[in-house]
């Protein structure tokens, strides 16, 4: 079994139940150790704040006691409401099939704790939208967006309501990014017996088919079957479209670079994407 981990983020939003069930799959397709994490951010638990300047001269020292003591209860029931939530994760994963699934709480930005664990994950699993976002309808979560520029592993961003992946799109455009998602999924256990769909946007040209073939046939030597096409048009209604049409279940895309297809995550087009999908996205670096 691969050391490293399938890094699950939960934080009692809409999206958690979703988290949870797709990392569960993911953790079994891949024979890889499943972990919850939930990060009590430090602006949530208790603040050391001194206001004694703003309640005003001779303000009795009570009044402190009392906010440190509130600051204190706060902190403490957040951690509580947290540790409950990692149990209901637990429990819903253990149901899937997973066997001893673990649960980490800690204290600070979800960023940096995520980068501080890195070397220890193999694949994080992440809801489009956070706690704070659930009241406000479609729309990309505040920390996602610092998520997917931080992290060097694969990241599934969920959507939708769950469903086993039967079928997987790769978002090609011959770049670094899809090349190397070629050999993740050629290789991996995660995509081993679903059909491949390449869809690359663009031109319609020799030089385009070459590079998809070439993919096509990599794939294919290593017993997926595999269809492939090239679409004229703009690339968020493209993908979309295909994804519709075609009851695509996963989509696999690389995050960065200065393709069509790549350029996307540094504009207006990621929160389009990432809000319109009915399906996870598996988000390459």
């Amino acid at each position: 079994m691969n050391a490293k981990t399938v890094t699950a983020c939960i934080d009692g939003s809409n999206s958690s139940p979703l988290v949870c069930d797709y990392a569960a799959w993911a953790s079994l397709r891949l024979d890889a150790p499943l972990v919850f994490l939930h990060v009590l951010d430090a602006a949530g638990g208790a603040v050391e704040t001194d206001l004694s300047g703003n309640i005003g001269l001779g303000s009795r020292e009570h009044l402190l006691q009392e906010l440190s003591e509130l600051d204190a209860k706060r902190a403490r029931l957040l951690r509580e409401q947290g540790q409950h939530m990692l149990r209901a994760a637990i429990e819903r994963a253990q149901a899937d099939g997973v066997i001893a699934p673990q649960a980490r709480q800690r204290h600070g930005n979800l960023v940096d704790t995520l980068r501080d664990s890195e070397s220890e994950i193999r694949l994080l699993v992440i809801g489009r939208q956070g706690v704070d976002g659930d009241a406000v309808g479609d729309h990309v979560g505040t920390h996602l967006e610092s998520v997917i520029r931080t992290m060097h592993r694969p990241v599934l961003v969920t959507a939708g309501s769950f469903r086993q992946p039967r079928s997987v799109m790769l978002a090609f455009d011959n770049g670094p990014s899809t090349r190397k998602g070629i050999e993740m999924i050629a290789g991996s256990p995660l995509f081993k017996g679903l059909p491949i769909h390449l869809l690359m946007v663009g031109a319609d040209t020799k030089d385009a088919w070459e590079s998809l073939n070439h993919a096509k046939s990599s794939l294919e030597q290593s017993g997926f079957t595999v269809h492939a096409s090239i679409r004229a048009g703009e690339v968020e209604k493209v993908l979309l479209d295909y994804e519709e049409e075609q009851d695509i279940d996963l989509i696999v895309m690389g995050a960065y670079g200065h393709s069509r297809i790549r350029q996307f995550f540094v504009g207006s087009t990621t929160t389009n994407i990432l809000a319109r999908t009915k399906r996870p996205l598996l988000l390459l670096r």
